[in-house]
């Protein structure tokens, strides 16, 4: 064989070689009718989470069923051990821990920034072509709704207004910017994206890649699938429903002794007693059962909406008869200082503000930061379950600006009317923090009549809370399910609301701050399972098919772009050489 003949041989391996040669056999096997269909395996998945003979997990539920009886026995069998077993523990985690809780928050919510702003943003939760479940209206509502409904009442006006009179370290008391920025800063960013990296994790594994609705499936990535559904990941599974029927009791708690207070304060009862408490929660428990009972799609849905819709009217009724004027320009006051302060809100720690800030983090910040991780497993896991269909841009903006947005009005509405008031020798301050909404709308015209719906609000927001918590826990105990026997929801409502009721009964008030401390003892090691999500999110994410679609495409378009640009500087260097030779040619000519 001639070299000739031995160099045609090689020329269309060399030529495949390249990005030239091959779109060149792109065109040719088109033109042939050769090009293979193509489809993304994430299109063709089978869905776990819809098996309809999901079995319960019973090594979930039993060893749960006894922590949950055996720490509920000991609050009422041996009340000061364990509220000295609750003050103790929740002042060594914030002691040692609590650096870690400032550190993470911050990190959580530039992660999700950057992964909606990357080229993950494109990918679907669920197949490629898959459409939203819920209309985006129905999914806004269901994720405030579930997000912190029963916090917003509680704390709407006592936050900004306690901040305003006892002032932040390192600012004076009376600040009114530095009082609504550090409110936001509870509030918004940081707590959405905490519930953001726990849904998008699920979301992602469950929607996109078929497999089971847990929060131990996201984890594959990292521990393998047979450790997922080994003991590790019972384990993982079953302290998010640990940590969702603690978190989810105590808000409760909150709900019912601020519609008791609510009652009160409308002239309904005299006093708001223990009697009086255990009836609201029975009649608000049956409600979220029947709710529960028929199904995401219906029950929550229709109270989602039904919530937003008298919020909406609660908010416009404080914002057109209270201080409008004041409340508009607290609005930019209120994000541009927290923009400006952000940094300084995000790195303060014990040692600000000369050693003197621990004793307000502990009270504030880290135990929010603490709160809200002891809500990911239940809010995340039902925003992963509300957001099949969506794009992870969509889904991590969504869930990070929308809510973020609306408790800033709400904020301003209500804080910024409160602190108005104060201003004006007109305060709301009381005896407790629940009263305050009450005393806030009684000073405004026709806020008798507001109280009320204010109170049905809080119903509602418990019956939502409740619902989606124990919708939630049924998947979580029924191997991933997604709509998994209502029996078994109605099963852990039932518990959540026993759990709430009985600390209640048993030490009013003061019981349901060490049921938050344990919580808060108990969800600390969950930073740990946040932490290492972010981990498993990037490795699973990286390998779908979308995104390696989009880096291959750059690859070949830019190895494509430098072989054009070669043959282009290979075409001008022989002109110049033609030029050149024809120059010199022309010399010899003349000479």
């Amino acid at each position: 064989m001639s070299q000739r003949d031995e160099k045609q041989e090689h020329q269309p391996d060399q030529l495949e070689a390249t990005a030239t040669g091959e779109l060149a056999a792109l065109i040719a096997a088109d033109q042939r009718g050769d090009l293979p269909e193509v489809t993304t395996p994430e299109n063709h998945v089978e869905m776990q989470s819809d098996a309809e003979n999901a079995p319960v997990s019973w090594s979930i539920v039993a060893p749960l069923a006894v922590i949950i009886v055996a720490i509920v026995a000991w609050a009422l069998a041996a009340g000061d051990s364990f509220n000295t077993f609750a003050s103790d523990a929740f002042a060594w985690v914030m002691d040692n821990f609590g650096w870690a809780f400032i550190f993470f928050g911050t990190v959580f919510v530039v992660f999700i920034l950057v992964i909606a702003l990357s080229k993950f943003g494109s990918i679907r939760l669920g197949a490629d072509d898959e459409q939203p479940e819920f209309r985006t209206t129905s999914w806004i509502a269901m994720m405030f709704a579930a997000g912190m409904g029963i916090g917003l009442m509680f704390f709407g006006a006592s936050e900004p207004l306690a901040m305003y009179l006892d002032g932040v370290p390192g600012h004076e008391p009376n600040e009114v910017g530095t009082a609504m920025a550090q409110t936001m800063f509870h509030w918004t960013l940081h707590p959405w994206a905490l519930y953001a990296v726990v849904g998008l994790a699920i979301a992602y594994s469950t929607f996109r890649l078929g497999r089971k609705q847990l929060l131990s499936s996201a984890f594959i990535p990292l521990i393998g699938q047979e450790r997922a559904d080994g003991w590790l990941g019972k384990f993982i599974d079953g302290f998010a429903v640990f940590a969702t029927i603690f978190g989810t009791a105590c808000s409760l708690g909150l709900g019912a002794l601020q519609i008791s207070s609510g009652l009160e304060a409308s002239g309904f009862v005299n006093n708001a007693s223990t009697t009086l408490i255990v009836g609201i929660v029975a009649v608000l428990t049956l409600a979220f059962l029947l709710s529960a009972m028929s199904g995401v799609s219906k029950g929550i849905q229709w109270l989602s909406n039904f919530n937003m819709v008298i919020a909406v009217v609660l908010a416009i009724f404080v914002f057109v008869l209270g201080p409008t004027v004041s409340i508009l320009n607290l609005l930019p006051t209120a994000v541009g200082t927290y923009l400006s302060q952000f940094f300084e809100m995000a790195a303060r720690s014990a040692e600000s503000a000369d050693g003197t800030a621990g004793e307000f983090l502990s009270g504030w910040t880290i135990f929010y930061w603490a709160w809200w991780a002891s809500w990911t497993p239940f809010v995340g896991t039902f925003l992963a379950r509300i957001s099949r269909g969506r794009t992870v841009r969509e889904f991590c903006l969504g869930v990070l600006l929308v809510p973020s947005g609306v408790s800033t009005v709400w904020f301003a509405i209500f804080g910024g009317t409160a602190i108005k008031l104060e201003q004006m020798g007109q305060s709301i301050s009381g005896e407790s923090n629940e009263e305050q909404l009450f005393n806030l709308l009684h000073t405004l015209p026709g806020g008798f009549f507001m109280g009320i719906f204010a109170v049905i609000l809080l119903g509602t927001f418990f019956i939502t809370s409740a619902d989606s918590a124990s919708t939630v826990m049924a998947s979580l105990s029924q191997n991933g399910k997604t709509n998994a026997s209502p029996w078994l929801a109605a099963v852990w409502g039932l518990a959540t609301a026993g759990v709430g009721l009985v600390m209640l009964t048993a030490g009013g008030s003061d019981a349901l701050n060490n049921l938050q401390n344990v919580t808060i003892v108990a969800v600390a090691p969950f930073l740990i399972i946040l932490v290492a999500l972010m981990f498993a999110i990037v490795k699973d994410i990286s390998n779908d098919s979308i995104y390696l679609a989009q880096k291959e495409q750059e690859r070949f378009a830019r190895q494509l772009a430098i072989e054009r640009r070669a043959l282009r500087d290979q075409a001008e260097f022989e002109q110049r050489r033609k030029q050149v030779a024809g120059m010199f040619k022309g010399s010899s000519k003349s000479k």
